[in-house]
């Protein structure tokens, strides 16, 4: 008897375990039809889309609590422009990241970072001149962007590369960490972004740099 109401506590201890475990965590979330895995999902690959969404560079040492947090509104996303873009190609884009201080006239790799492919599109143009150069805060990016990018790392020595790049043109997008190289008391993340472009089996050959005061 004690036997059978060990083996009956054992299983109805079983099943409410069982019970608390969530039956859903960390699903992918797929695009209906498709098999596509959408960035910013479960499952994604974890992209950061701050450097596409905010202009963080050290101007933001500005901005006080006080300020409100007013942001820009983005175009309506241009699907028709999107559609026409090739998903596949030939192309390489490579080059290095860094940053040159004026404060100590070293370079500052950006050794491990993550860069951006964004299409040059009415879309991306906005955030370009409202964000990047005018340094102004936008709206959040609208997620199907996110099927247009593409990524890679660079290596410690501050070199990237891009295989398979279609044809066209692109705002290749990164950030740098300089602290006290740069004549920070702290940490700050400087963004970077330029233009580029690269058609057939073109090798595109361009640096993401710029100088700090």
């Amino acid at each position: 008897m004690k036997k059978y109401v060990s083996v009956v506590t054992a299983v109805l201890f079983s099943l409410w375990l069982g019970g608390c475990v969530p039956t859903d965590v960390h699903k992918p979330y797929y695009k209906a039809g498709t098999q596509q895995n959408i960035w910013g999902g479960y499952d994604s690959e974890n992209v950061e889309m701050s450097d596409i969404e905010e202009n963080l560079t050290e101007t933001e040492t500005l901005i006080t609590e006080n300020m409100p947090d007013e942001r820009v509104s983005r175009i309506a996303f241009p699907l028709n422009e999107y559609s026409t873009l090739a998903r596949t190609g030939k192309g390489t884009i490579k080059g290095k990241i860094y940053l040159t201080s004026n404060y100590t006239g070293t370079r500052v790799l950006g050794s491990g970072t993550r860069l951006y492919l964004n299409p040059m599109t009415s879309y991306s143009d906005q955030w370009y001149e409202v964000s990047y150069i005018g340094g102004k805060k936008m709206e959040k990016a609208d997620a199907r962007l996110f099927n247009y990018l593409r990524f890679t790392a660079a290596e410690s020595d501050g070199s990237f590369a891009f295989y398979g790049v279609p044809s066209g043109r692109y705002y290749l997008i990164g950030t740098v960490q300089c602290g006290e190289e740069c004549g920070y008391s702290t940490t700050k993340s400087i963004r970077l972004a330029t233009k580029v472009e690269v058609y057939g089996n073109q090798i595109t050959v361009k640096d993401l740099t710029r100088r700090v005061d």
